[in-house]
């Protein structure tokens, strides 16, 4: 199996969208054309569902249901994965009156599972939209999520140590804002927010050094040359510590660290020291220039570049090439980037869904890919 792909794709109460299936004869892109507002990014967002976090709005479960519901929602798949044929289903039950809404339920054939983290056994989903657009020029907090959503494709487990990390420096600050506070329950609290943190930050650094060597082997071999070729690091202290030093080592480090700055982080009310405020530094390597500085066509070039060198990484590790979402991507490249993004596409040989307004910006892709158009939560093969 070299390519997880969807052959079918049913929606209920989901977003726009009362009722929709998609069926899918073949593995090659699915193009889905509409006005704006139609609904065509509520149907990726709800494949993006199939895979650990809250999908590419990051939404929150009762933001996902439709408006004339009863509250509750539900997007299953049946896929061609990395273990077979497989029925993915996930959704929430209608909110009773005790509760303004009902936890996520994800299944697998039918049978249940913890949670979504499961899927990451069957397939694996990458995703490019415009709220992605400000990276490079936005919040660190942002990049941060960015490389988050990058390691999660590749380690299912990434989330739950972000999350304990995030429950861990909360714990923290809760105790500092206490001066009576047990320097014992600080000194435990810490021990945990180090190991911890060391985890994440080792990680996100494996990831982006795994990610730098994709980019580089992409650059030998002359791949999507129309693109421009990023050049990636993370900036911080932890993660540049970690090739030399053993992971004891760091969390010692950063326990000291904690409680020397414990006056500190308790007059600003957080922990200011750790990978929480790492970022991640890209530059375009033809001109060695900061991203951020790049002009805007140049840093949609590098995002995609990035997310094709990530989509080949996770190929490479797992064998199985991801499911791509692409939401109004091709609309704003030129022709010549339009071709190379279809080429490179073509060659990793993945299911890619893209969106846009107007079916004549994809061209001669249309005859290589199915076609939908989407109007008014209504999904229809374009004949």
């Amino acid at each position: 199996m070299t390519a997880a792909f969807i052959r079918r794709l049913s929606l209920t109460n989901f977003r726009s969208y009362h009722t929709a299936q998609v069926a899918l004869d073949r593995a090659g892109p699915v193009v889905l054309t509409g006005i704006n507002g139609a609904g065509k990014t509520n149907l990726i967002e709800a494949i993006s569902m199939l895979a650990p976090g809250r999908g590419l709005r990051r939404a929150t479960m009762d933001e996902l249901a439709f408006a004339e519901g009863d509250g509750s929602w539900a997007v299953s798949a049946e896929i061609e994965g990395m273990l077979g044929l497989a029925t993915l289903g996930t959704g929430i039950e209608t909110p009773t009156t005790e509760t303004t809404t009902s936890s996520r339920k994800c299944r697998i054939d039918r049978e249940n599972v913890g949670s979504a983290t499961a899927f990451a056994d069957h397939l694996r989903v990458v995703w490019l939209t415009p709220s992605m657009d400000p990276l490079f020029t936005g919040p660190a907090a942002e990049r941060r999520r960015f490389i988050d959503r990058l390691v999660l494709a590749v380690d299912a487990q990434h989330s739950a140590r972000v999350s304990a990390l995030e429950r861990s420096l909360r714990s923290r600050n809760r105790l500092l804002e206490d001066p009576r506070s047990d320097p014992h329950w600080l000194d435990a609290i810490e021990r945990e927010t180090a190991e911890v943190a060391v985890a994440v930050a080792a990680g996100r650094a494996e990831t982006v050094g795994r990610l730098a060597g994709a980019l580089r082997t992409a650059a030998e071999q002359d791949q999507a040359p129309a693109f421009a070729m990023p050049e990636i690091a993370l900036d911080g202290w932890m993660e540049r510590m970690l090739p030399s030093h053993s992971a004891l080592e760091i969390e010692d480090r950063y326990r000291e660290l904690l409680k020397q700055n414990r006056a500190l982080d308790a007059a600003a009310g957080r922990t200011l020291d750790g990978p929480h405020r790492s970022d991640f530094k890209v530059i375009h390597a033809g001109k060695g220039m900061p991203a951020a500085d790049c002009s805007t066509g140049e840093q949609k070039a590098l995002l995609i570049r990035l997310v094709l060198a990530h989509s080949s990484l996770i190929k490479d590790m797992t064998g199985t090439a991801p499911i791509i979402l692409l939401d109004e991507v091709v609309a704003h490249l030129d022709p010549m980037r339009r071709a190379a993004l279809y080429d490179a596409l073509a060659a990793l040989g993945a299911q890619v869904w893209m969106t846009g307004a107007d079916p004549a910006a994809f061209g001669d892709f249309l005859d290589r890919a199915q076609v939908f158009e989407v109007n008014a939560g209504a999904v229809r093969p374009r004949t």
